[in-house]
């Protein structure tokens, strides 16, 4: 039997390569010939070929993301997540050899069942799945069309009666532009990729079709369009018409076409017309009716009509809503009354600024992904591209609009007591610098609470991703409160390391070996016998992470063994290093780090690293890298260490090793 395998994690590191290890040992105990490709952060190795694929009995992908899987087409294909590869990879391989797995592009009968399995074993739903592959192709498009055309208006915009503009032979035009065009590939690109999180390729073609005539209202006869919201409802529709059409059994002959031809031209028209004739139509009698609603409200009180200007172009974030309220605004400067559209400009800027400033201010709530588009948005909400707050709404719609709603109707109320006035059709504090805004001081007072509203009340919704920045035993890294001896004994040696450190210069001592020139070709290149210990003397994970450190700074490698404390449990936070198997792994990047190196250390009683199988950690490594270095020789050492310590015999023998010296011999077999 000749089996294939694709394991792959979100992180592509340590789990990519453990269930890898895994699968390859389980397959060679079993007397199966299987080869594994690894799909890490570094790209595809041991890449399967089209001759692999030919003579493969059946495949299997150990995955936490999206595989490609039409290679696959007519193969028996189980698809599990990355952890079943890690923990149980010989269960997967006798399910492969008894032939009881679907043959994927078999009438629909594929992936589903597995990611159906998978998805109720983590918890995670999976319409939330398929929106965030959606949002996460789209965040791209969102940066870098926002930061061109912000770019451009600040270098090159010209406050004119009609506006603030760009003259149409400058160079800062064709900056506009190419902003331009990429954020009118935003929508279709979400459409497309949650399509193709439900469907696989099938759904890309109807997704990215049904999100451009959502956001194209002359499809339905229309000025406005569905906005993100109708390319989220494009997305979902074309998946699951894709889905539905793939589950169709057809003869043997046309299933090769089916993905390629059929699928796509059906999925494609179905979405078409549902928008044209369903969603499009009633959707633009609804904006036509609100835009003569606010009309009509002149009149009325101005707080209420604030109120409804600012939550309108904020539930929408450039949508229909966001279109009609903006035009409204626009029209009513040609009437001469600018204090409408001055409420508005400081309600579109309020939803980036929000955002951003909610990520700077409570970082445990946000993803890594989500800290760095804080950064873009809070730079978009400045230039007044309401946009900028599209991924926060699109992944956690039912917080952050609301939250994003109060924050500009607060923002416009003040503006439209404070007679703020916007003489151009534009918003955002960059108008208010270009001197279109009368009553600037009010414009900015009105900006700054919106935007302090909406992060306040956006993190007091949402739920932290991360805990808090404190180590295992309740002490905030560097603090001086413990709870219990083992972690006196930890402050204690943490105490000592630091003054250590302190005594020491920033430069390096007389002869030692240049960080650069250092080449990693197998563990001991960066292990020395000094940097090994049999007896870990730590219980706990703070004084396993202090002792080892200890080590490192009695080499003199580090120059801060706070700054290194820190970076480790800043590491651990993200998600725990406890591989489980006995093994754990904690690593970091760190400026205080002058050359690449790892502390091993044997725990006879155990740690509890919280590790995934809930086995505590004896076999403990501890990796430091400097900053400058830590792409390629962070990724080298994580798979070196990953792929040896799955075998076995090396760990028992390495439990086994009561001396530095024997532990050291084991040690230099890892490359």
């Amino acid at each position: 039997m000749k089996l294939l395998a694709v394991t792959a994690c979100p992180v592509g590191i340590a789990h990519t390569y453990m269930a890898a290890e895994n699968l390859q040992n389980a397959a060679d105990d079993l007397g199966v010939a299987i080869k594994v490709e690894t799909q890490g952060s570094i790209g595809a190795e041991n890449e399967l070929t089209a001759d692999d694929i030919k003579q493969a009995d059946a495949i299997i992908i150990a995955s936490d993301k999206e595989v490609d899987k039409e290679r696959f087409a007519g193969k028996q294909l189980l698809v599990v997540g990355v952890q079943e590869g890690i923990n149980n990879p010989e269960e997967l391989i006798k399910r492969a050899q008894s032939g009881d797995i679907p043959v994927y592009g078999n009438g629909g009968n594929d992936k589903q069942p597995a990611q159906a399995k998978q998805d109720k074993k983590d918890g995670q739903n999976p319409i939330y799945r398929h929106l965030m592959n959606g949002v996460s192709y789209m965040i791209p498009f969102i940066v870098v069309g926002g930061l061109l055309i912000a770019i451009s208006l600040a270098l090159g915009g010209e406050q004119t009666d009609g506006g603030l503009k760009i003259p149409d032979d400058s160079f800062w035009k064709q900056i506009e532009n190419i902003g331009n065009a990429s954020f009118s590939f935003m929508v279709p690109i979400l459409a497309a990729f949650i399509a193709y999180s439900i469907a696989d390729r099938p759904g890309l073609v109807p997704g990215m079709v049904g999100g451009y005539i959502a956001v194209t209202g002359s499809f339905y006869g229309s000025e406005a369009d569905a906005g993100f919201l109708g390319g989220i409802i494009a997305g979902f529709l074309a998946g699951y018409v894709a889905l539905g059409i793939k589950k169709i059994k057809v003869p043997q002959a046309v299933q090769p076409v089916m993905p390629i031809i059929f699928i796509p031209i059906i999925a494609t028209l179905i979405v078409g017309a549902v928008f044209i004739f369903v969603v499009g139509a009633p959707v633009a009698s609804v904006f036509e009716s609100l835009t003569t609603w606010l009309q009509g409200m002149q009149g009325a009180s101005s707080i209420i009509l604030a109120l409804i200007l600012g939550a309108m172009i904020a539930v929408d974030m450039g949508g229909p809503f966001n279109k009609v309220a903006f035009l409204f605004g626009s029209a009513m400067i040609a009437e001469g009354n600018f204090e409408i559209m001055g409420a508005i400009a400081v309600a579109i800027c309020v939803p980036p600024l929000g955002m951003g400033l909610a990520t700077f201010m409570n970082k445990r709530k946000y993803e890594s992904t989500e800290k760095e588009t804080g950064k873009a948005s809070f730079t978009m909400g400045l230039f007044g591209i309401s946009e900028g707050a599209i991924p926060f709404a699109a992944q956690d719609p039912l917080r952050v609009i609301p939250s994003i709603m109060v924050g500009s109707m607060a923002g416009s109320v003040i503006a439209m007591m404070g007679s703020v006035g916007d003489h151009v059709a534009h918003g955002g504090p960059i108008v208010a610098v270009l001197g279109a805004i009368d009553n600037i001081v009010m414009f900015f007072i009105a900006a700054i609470v919106g935007t302090v509203v909406t992060a306040l009340l956006v993190n007091v919704l949402k739920k932290d991703v991360t805990p808090k920045a404190v180590t295992p035993e309740g002490v905030a890294v560097g603090g001086t409160d413990n709870t219990d001896n083992n972690s006196d004994q930890s402050e204690t040696n943490a105490s000592q390391s630091t003054d250590a450190a302190e005594s020491e210069t920033n430069t390096e001592t007389e002869g030692q070996t240049d960080q650069e020139s250092i080449t990693i070709n197998k563990l001991t290149d960066i292990l020395t016998k000094d940097l090994i210990t049999t007896n870990v003397e730590g219980t706990t994970q703070e004084a396993v992470v202090d002792e080892f450190i200890g080590m490192l700074n009695a080499e003199n490698l580090i120059s801060s063994t706070e700054t290194m404390k820190q970076a480790i449990f800043e590491r651990e936070q993200e998600s725990t290093t406890g591989m489980g198997m006995n093994i754990a792994i904690p690593h970091a990047k760190s400026a205080a780090v002058k050359q690449p190196a790892v502390v091993f250390g044997h725990s006879q009683q155990g740690v509890d690293w919280k590790s995934m199988d809930g086995t505590d950690a004896h076999l403990i490594f501890m990796i430091a890298v400097p900053e400058e270095r830590a792409g390629d020789d962070h990724l080298r050492i994580l798979q070196m260490l990953s792929r040896k310590l799955m075998d076995e015999s090396f760990r028992n023998d390495l439990l086994q090793a009561d001396s530095k010296e024997k532990a050291y011999e084991l040690l230099d077999t890892i490359q």
